[in-house]
């Protein structure tokens, strides 16, 4: 599934780890974007535009309204735009990782902190940047992205790329991004990630389910959806365990432990086929084993779906969404060095009354 990258453009001007043309073209690209915004209203009042992107910029207001108004969340000027770009791939994405330790490489830019990844709006460039990994003995992954957020430095515009998704993921999509917006704990990417992904899938719940009723369709692909978020991540969660226990063995070499990996991944991919498949209520994640398997491709999937059960787990005391979302933003600002931490004591405090045991989703 194509991913959002979460590119500080104007901060990587300072990046001392990027070369002066890299700087240059991504300032370019990002130039580009800009100066082909239209003021999404506008584009809607247009005659010239087609039902179905109409609805499409429609909805997105809507759900930028719903993110500002009903979760109190900072949408900005973000998403008041419309731009147009020429490929349905905006950047690559490169990740990497050691192959004997669970662990990612990491770019270091000011105030975003360290970095798992780094995008190139020239190709050539992203898989020149995995061989270069793959020379340092490195694991390497580089996957496609349709999108990225500027974390309300800039307008953020909405691309034309996103509008390929259908209503719930466009929806989701919004909300994720305009999280970001409102908080960005640096250095702390998979919490960044995977708190913008449970806000963004359970925000499309509330929208949908409030604005279309409890029985439409699109309040059941909402909440199928988010299941199949929390299914994909227990998933990689118990994969990641079974690689991290492997690496942590002192009684067998490095060597020794890529051949034996390969026999984890290779179980992972009939579970995945056998157990998880058939579970999957969406097409989202069905393309999971299409993608290679190593360290640098479980880590940079991982960002997204990285210990979502504790999101829900607030969520479930109360049944009340944004006062969760408050709760988890202040907890994880208190707590900026250990965000997943924050979460784990506002699960463990005193629940208040009517808190419900299980999620409604089970």
């Amino acid at each position: 599934m194509m991913r959002r990258l979460l590119l500080m453009l104007l901060i990587a001007t300072s990046c001392a780890a990027c070369s002066p043309l890299y700087i240059a073209r991504a300032a370019v690209e990002e130039a580009s974007i800009l100066s082909r915004r239209r003021p999404i209203a506008r584009v809607i009042e247009d005659p010239r535009t087609d039902a179905r992107t109409r609805a499409k910029l429609e909805l997105v207001l809507q759900a930028r309204d719903f993110a500002h108004h009903a979760l109190g969340l900072r949408a900005g000027d973000s998403f008041t735009t419309y731009s147009f770009v020429d490929s349905d791939t905006l950047l690559l994405v490169v990740s990497g990782a050691r192959k004997d330790v669970f662990e990612a490489y990491t770019w270091n830019f000011p105030i975003v902190g360290a970095v798992p990844y780094k995008g190139f709006f020239r190709f050539d460039d992203a898989f020149e940047e995995a061989r270069r990994l793959e020379d340092r003995g490195y694991d390497s992954y580089v996957r496609p992205s349709g999108a990225f957020s500027t974390l309300g430095w800039f307008n953020d515009p909405l691309l034309n790329t996103l509008l390929r998704y259908d209503d719930v993921g466009l929806a989701g999509t919004v909300i994720h991004e305009i999280l970001h917006n409102t908080v960005y704990i640096p250095s702390q990417i998979s919490f960044n990630e995977s708190f913008a992904n449970f806000v963004g899938e359970r925000g499309a719940i509330e929208l949908f389910c409030n604005r279309d009723g409890p029985d439409s369709a699109a309040c059941a692909l909402a909440r199928s959806s988010w299941r199949d978020n929390l299914r994909f991540g227990a998933f990689l969660t118990t994969l990641i365990g079974e690689l991290e226990a492997l690496y942590a063995r002192k009684d067998v070499g490095r060597d020794r432990k890529l051949v034996l990996r390969e026999d984890v991944f290779a179980n992972a991919r009939t579970r995945f086929t056998a157990d998880l498949l058939p579970a999957l209520e969406t097409p989202q994640f069905r393309g999971f084993l299409r993608r290679p398997l190593n360290n640098a491709a479980l880590i940079g999937t991982r960002l997204y779906y990285d210990r979502l059960e504790q999101f829900e787990a607030v969520y479930n005391r109360s049944g009340d969404f944004r006062g969760s979302v408050d709760a988890i933003i202040a907890a994880a600002r208190a707590n900026p060095k250990a965000p997943f931490a924050a979460v784990d004591s506002l699960i463990l405090a005193p629940g208040p009354a009517g808190a419900r045991p299980d999620s409604e989703l089970k």
